[in-house]
Order: structure tokens, then sequence, then C-alpha cells
């Protein structure tokens, strides 16, 4: 190791040392905010720019099952309603690419500005708590994406016969969008139980006690969020819910016990210290 990695080293653990709990003065805090805030931009700029790469096949993809249904005698289009609308579209929807594509950055930059203010458990919570989210969050827009043509058949089949449907992009790619969020957040919310739990704000006993409830909001979940003639839409996002729910519910017991075991030990650390008496001078 170099002289100057030492006092480097030397460095890091002396501010550890005199500030250990990693408090900032505000500058400080607002220099992190800054560099936090320009590097997730970057990350979603790169991702924009795989969001133009793959524009075409994925708006070729998404207009698809619209234009499956003219195939069946239906009059079915996707309209622009302006001369602007395509070039407004791509940047929205390449936008849209660019925040999943680089999801995994800056969610990672939003919990590394608030690790400081946390302890050492709830760090290692938070991190849990992205290192989860993500996946699920990103499997949910893969599940939204299944669903899409389903729901888009569904709707436009309240079409009178001799009508046309020709709805405009930017309210059709809006219903899309809107579609594939609500799976990705909601897959996300078994997550969120588990984290609130593990900091002590939710007992597992509590949703145990109301899990009529959560089976209900689950399925009402899955009937506005994906609706589908043939109930396949919502099966598709139901029992993935009702599965990972389930896994959340046993976690959040199991954290139940896990903390009443500790506080019982703890209890008893301090019984038996009680009991032993004052330690002797030379002791202490």
């Amino acid at each position: 190791m170099s002289e100057v990695e030492e006092v480097a080293r030397r460095t890091r653990r002396r501010r550890r040392r005199d500030n250990p709990t990693g408090e900032m003065p505000l500058r400080e805090h607002l220099t992190e905010l800054r560099n936090r805030v320009v590097k997730a931009g970057v990350a979603v700029l790169l991702g924009m720019v795989v969001g133009f790469l793959i524009y075409q096949p994925v708006m070729a993809e998404l207009f698809r099952p619209v234009n499956e249904l003219s195939r069946d005698g239906r009059i079915s289009a996707i309209a622009y309603d302006t001369v602007a609308s395509p070039f407004d579209l791509m940047l929205k929807v390449s936008l849209f690419i660019g925040l999943i594509v680089s999801s995994p950055v800056w969610l990672y930059q939003i919990w590394a500005f608030i690790v400081p203010g946390l302890k050492k458990a709830e760090k290692k919570y938070a991190l849990g708590f992205i290192a989860a989210a993500v996946p699920l969050f990103l499997l949910g827009m893969g599940l939204g994406w299944l669903v899409m043509p389903q729901a888009v058949q569904f709707f436009v089949g309240f079409t009178p016969e001799g009508g046309a449907t020709l709805p405009t992009a930017s309210v059709y790619i809006s219903f899309v969008t809107r579609l594939y969020l609500a799976f990705g957040v909601a897959m996300v919310l078994p997550v969120l139980l588990v984290g609130l739990n593990m900091l002590g704000v939710l007992p597992g006993r509590t949703i145990v006690k109301h899990w009529r409830i959560t089976v209900f909001l689950i399925m009402l979940i899955a009937a506005i969020a994906a609706p589908g003639a043939d109930a396949i839409s919502m099966v598709y996002m139901a029992v993935p819910l009702v599965l990972l729910f389930g896994v959340a519910i046993a976690l959040c017991l199991w954290g139940d016990r896990r903390r009443a075991r500790r506080a019982v030990r703890r209890e008893q650390d301090i019984e038996t210290e009680l009991a032993s008496g004052p330690k002797p001078l030379h002791e202490i």
C-alpha cells in the first residue's frame, strides 16, 4: 500500500471515529444531493438512448393489438391528432423506457442519499428493499406486457356494431403505461409490507387478522388494473400477488417472532444483571 493510500485510509478512519453517525452540514448535504441527482439523471439519459434505439419495434408491438382488431372487420387504428404528436410521443415513450432501464441506478442513488441518516440495521433493510423491489417491479412490467393485448381487446369489444375505434396515440400510450405501472407497483407492495414490518411499524399479526380484506384488495386491484374478457388478465395479476403476499406474511410473522425472542433475551439479561447486584469497584 502506497503512502498516499495509507494517509487516505487513516483519514477515513478518523472521520468515522469523530463522526460515527455520518452527520453532515447542510452544504455537504446539498452537494451530496446534487451529485446523486446528476448521476441519476445521466443514467436516465443513457436509458433514453436505449429507448430511442428500440422505439420503433416497441411501438409496433404496442400498436399491434389495435391493428389486429381491424382485420376482424372492425375499423380500428391509432391516430395522431397533431403534426408534432409523433415526435412528442417518441420523447415520452423513450423517457418511460429510460426510467425502466435505469431504475436500478436511480433507486440506488436514492438509497445512497438516505443511508447516512439510517442506523446500521435500517441500512440493511433499505438495501434489501431495493434488491427485491427492482426485480419485482420489472416482473410486474413484464406481466403487464403479456396482459396488455387482452385488455385492449376487452375494451374495444364494447364498440357498437358499425362504430370505429380510433384512439389518439397519446391517449392510447397513457392507457398502456398506466397498465404497466399498475402491475409494477402492485408487485412491489408485498416488499413494502415486509419493510414496514422490519421497521416495527406493521406487525404480521395485523396483516393476518385482516387477511380477508387483503385478498379482497388484491382481487380488486387485479380487476381494475388488468381487466380481461375471459378474466385471464385478472388471473395473471391476482395469482402472483396472492403468492407474494403469502410470502410477505410469512416473513412478517417470522420477523415478529425474532424480535419477540430478542426482547425476551434482553429482559433476561437485565434481570440477571440486576439480580447479581452492583459490581465491586475493582471490576468496573
